[in-house]
């Protein structure tokens, strides 16, 4: 971790147990202590501990990063209760208003010093001790969430058949280090939208830059959940995640035909008919897709199959492709084809009889070499996806005519790695520049501006990484939008700990995610 990012890190902390001092000075004095003890960040609350008689070792949990700043309002808790304060309502000032809680119950004549003697006696009601357990399970389980693992569940088919639609899985936030929020006041347990309305569920008031803490790379094959890079600005329609479906960028596409500039102007003239929300990095809406190339690799797909750095790479083995299937003339059967193929004949999108014995298939890698080996397929053919959805795909894509199946090559850039910028490549990492990278980067008369200067290179200041689906034409993924930058990497993809179609499927229960 930069010591930029730790010493505001430490700031923040030490602002929390400062700025209610003025109002710590006067009750100080009121239970006989020099009020300039109060002026002393952390020692305050050493001070504050002695008075309430509660454990000192709480002071040292306080230099914890982000933790300390929930075991402040706690401290101060326990001190408002030494000076007879014991309301809700109290405790809920002194942990969220102290600045302003504390000096206005220390100008009150009335408040007086009663000691832990008297508070020991103090008995909560029955309703009061469920309210407290219940802040204390919220607290712990928004530090696990944030530092350690989250549950998250598979909303649609683009990792099939590795993950199914209704997997419900746990993301390791230790694999790479855990992210420290961005934007840390917000709603526990809700993402980004307040269910059911277009009222965001956090605050920007207090904004923290890119932090992770023991940082590791990704490594090519994990799979990955992430923060939807393209899906900083949305068209605001519903309140809910699903905006990423059709990304902003896409309506820029759209109602430009293809002029992203007349898109804009069309969207900003008509505000009522397309609200925009833009978002933090951490406030994106969550994706999950396998990192099939890491920073620095060079990447390129020719006829469906994907080369890093020019040897081919391994396909996962649960991965989807549409294949062209004629068969011995054996007549297909929907049990056998579900058990022997894992194919759902019922659905269309598995599934198309073509005549003459030839059939198209959505089948895994595992599922076609099995058809070759048993006879079953006379041939067995991957369909090469057209150049299709033209509108979904960045322009730099539409520019160079590359389809999901024949794509780049392209380089994925790496922290401190160098880039020579040319007309070439300017379109496809500009927006990693400028907006990722949070530069003013612009083209102007053929010459690149970075910042004010003139320049033709540019030096990456975080890594990257490519991801794809494993249902390898029903994915929405990097070939579409781009690279994804390491501070939307949010954690790996740990095990299937339920499933549920129509009930419980129990053969994925428990299941390790490779």
């Amino acid at each position: 971790m930069p010591l930029s990012q730790l010493f505001l890190i430490y700031l923040i902390g030490t602002l929390i147990v400062f700025l209610p001092s003025f109002g710590f000075a006067r009750l100080f004095v009121k239970a006989g202590v020099p009020a300039w003890k109060a002026y002393v960040p952390f020692y305050n609350t050493w001070i504050m501990q002695e008075l309430s008689k509660r454990p000192k070792h709480w002071v040292f949990w306080q230099f914890i990063p982000v933790v300390g700043w929930f075991i402040s309002p706690g401290i101060f808790i326990e001190f408002a209760k030494v000076f007879g304060r014991f309301s809700l309502g109290d405790h809920t000032m002194a942990s969220l208003l102290a600045p302003f809680y504390f000096p206005y119950i220390g100008s009150k004549k009335e408040t007086k010093f009663i000691g832990p003697e008297a508070v020991a006696k103090h008995k909560k009601s029955a309703w009061r001790e469920w309210v407290d357990a219940a802040v204390f399970a919220i607290i712990a389980a928004t530090l696990i969430r944030t530092f350690i693992f989250e549950a998250y569940t598979i909303p649609s088919g683009s990792m099939e058949k590795t993950l199914l639609v209704n997997d419900f899985l746990f993301v390791s936030k230790l694999s790479y280090g855990p992210r420290i929020p961005n934007t840390p006041l917000s709603i526990p347990f809700i993402h980004n939208y307040i269910p059911g309305t277009r009222a965001k569920s956090y605050s920007e008031l207090i904004k923290i830059p890119y932090t992770r803490w023991f940082a590791a790379p990704v490594k090519r094959n994990d799979v990955v959940v992430f923060n939807f890079p393209a899906g900083d600005t949305v068209v605001n329609l519903d309140g809910e995640s699903g905006q990423s479906f059709h990304p902003y960028y896409q309506y820029l596409r759209e109602l430009g035909n293809f002029d992203e500039a007349k898109g804009r102007a069309a969207i900003f003239n008509d505000p009522d008919g397309y609200p925009l929300a833009i978002h933090p990095a951490d406030k994106t809406d969550n994706y999950i897709k396998r990192c099939v190339g890491i920073a620095g690799d060079t990447l390129q797909i020719k006829a469906g199959q994907v080369f890093i750095n020019g040897a081919a790479a391994e396909l996962p083995p649960k991965s989807e492709v549409t294949y062209t299937v004629e068969t011995n003339g054996q007549p297909l059967n929907d049990e056998v084809m579900l058990e022997e193929y894992n194919v759902d004949m019922s659905n269309p999108q598995e599934y198309n009889a073509k005549g003459n014995n030839t059939y198209e298939l959505l089948l895994t890698a595992d599922a076609a070499e099995k058809m070759k080996k048993s006879g079953f397929a006379k041939s067995i053919t991957p369909i090469i996806a057209p150049f299709f959805n033209e509108v979904q795909m960045s322009l730099f894509v539409l520019k160079r005519k590359w389809s999901i199946d024949n794509y780049g090559p392209i380089w994925i850039p790496k922290k401190g790695a160098s880039l020579k910028i040319d007309s070439s490549n300017y379109d496809i990492y500009e927006r990693a520049i400028r907006v990722y990278e949070k530069n003013d980067f612009y083209e102007k008369d053929g010459k690149y501006y970075l910042n004010g200067k003139e320049t033709d290179t540019y030096t990456f200041k975080m890594d990257y990484y490519w991801m794809m689906g494993d249902n390898r034409h029903g994915s929405q993924d990097s070939r579409y939008w781009g690279f994804v930058p390491e501070d939307r990497i949010v954690g790996k993809a740990w095990m299937i700990w339920f499933s549920w179609d129509k009930g419980p499927r129990w053969n994925r229960l428990f299941r390790i995610v490779k």
